[in-house]
């Protein structure tokens, strides 16, 4: 047995039979790194690619800490989305099954009164948008005295300007002296580390450019070279494409407004996600999506931050990402855990040169594509 599967076999009973349960077999290598650092009490700052599984090498070892004797909350894990939030509880939920360990979430723009029932019962991991959880702080009906473990997941987002006051107030409401912090990103920009260590004691840091351990998918990477005017052609057809689940970076708001009217006006049926639906309306478009009930979504990149969405079979860079780390980040929606993917940009001249370059660093050579009755072929082969 190797020393990776060891790590999960001496963890507690539940989450082994729940590792076994999922069928997965050796850790990936943020988990492998960062696992036994957590149970050793340290504080861990990780920058690991999308696709890596940096939920799970967090949320293990924390649920592995968690005293089911004591009545009160333990961990805090704060998320940027209201989505993303949901998504870590339903993890919660389904790896300390059988354990006793009981959870909540907080979110801004949910029902308030059945929060406070719900943190009356002293549940022992909250999982909350930074607003949120701050305010309930400071009203003192969450109680931060017993709280040992903090997550900033995705942690870039959740230390921006905009929430950065916010969650060094959360993180400091807990006793310093048995405080253990951790933060997770996709990306480790210098100011967010920056900001991250002075939130923590002597933090270990652990970067993962490319995972080894990982399966890496056989993800295929082309482009279609188009004038910005045909480019909803190229959503159109690809919606018509047989068991096609695909999803569309754009990279603002308005155009994405366009886009989704033009497309549903040509019979074409998308769901869009972006910041400014409520919350009801983001719930619905990923449920119908995730679920099948529509095979496009259109999404900025905040909107998409940390959604584990299986079975993407296509991504498209509708808008070209503005750096390789962008590519990187976007094009690892599809392919995961081993599975067959397709990653196509609609381009420019300019854009072309670049997407060459992101593709010469990760070892891929991107192909012209084309449609042909029905499917998307080499270019060359018409």
């Amino acid at each position: 047995m190797t020393e990776n599967q060891l790590l999960i076999n001496d963890l507690k009973p539940f989450i082994h039979a729940a590792w076994s349960k999922a069928g997965f077999a050796a850790p990936t290598s943020v988990q492998a790194e960062a696992m036994p650092l957590i149970l050793e009490g340290r504080n861990v700052i990780a920058e690991s690619p999308t696709g890596t599984g940096k939920t799970l090498a967090y949320l293990l070892p924390v649920l592995a800490k968690i005293d089911t004797a004591k009545r009160n909350s333990q961990a805090v894990i704060l998320a940027s989305s209201q989505e993303l939030v949901m998504q870590i509880l339903s993890e919660v939920q389904k790896w300390s099954e059988g354990s006793g360990i009981t959870s909540t979430s907080l979110i801004g723009g949910a029902n308030l009164k059945r929060q406070l029932e719900k943190l009356k019962k002293s549940p022992q991991v909250i999982i909350g948008t930074p607003g949120r959880t701050y305010e309930l702080i400071k009203q003192k009906k969450l109680k931060m005295h017993e709280v040992r473990m903090v997550v900033l997941d995705e942690g870039d987002q959740l230390l921006v300007a905009e929430h950065r006051g916010t969650v060094e107030s959360i993180v400091k409401s807990t006793l310093a002296s048995h405080r253990q912090t951790m933060l997770f990103s996709a990306t480790l920009p210098n100011h967010t580390e920056q900001a991250a260590k002075e939130l923590m004691e002597e933090p270990e840091i652990i970067r993962i450019k490319k995972d080894d351990t990982f399966q890496s998918a056989d993800v295929e990477h082309g482009y279609f070279f188009r004038d910005p005017r045909e480019k909803i052609k190229v959503l159109e057809k690809m919606y018509r494409l047989d068991s096609a689940k695909v999803l569309v970076f754009m990279k603002d708001i308005g155009n994405m407004q366009v886009a989704s009217e033009k497309l549903q006006y040509n019979g074409t049926p998308v769901r869009v996600l972006h910041s400014d639906l409520t919350k009801q309306q983001r719930q619905t478009n990923l449920k119908q999506f995730r679920e099948g009930g529509t095979e496009m979504l259109l999404v900025t990149d905040i909107a998409a931050r940390g959604l584990d969405i299986k079975g993407v079979t296509h991504v498209v860079h509708y808008d070209f990402p503005r750096n390789l780390e962008q590519y990187i980040h976007r094009s690892g929606r599809t392919g995961r855990f081993g599975a067959e993917g397709t990653v196509l940009s609609i381009v420019n001249e300019r854009e072309l040169r670049d997407l060459k370059k992101y593709c010469k660093e990760i070892g891929k050579v991107p192909e012209e594509k084309d449609f042909y009755k029905g499917s998307i072929i080499n270019a060359e082969e018409r």
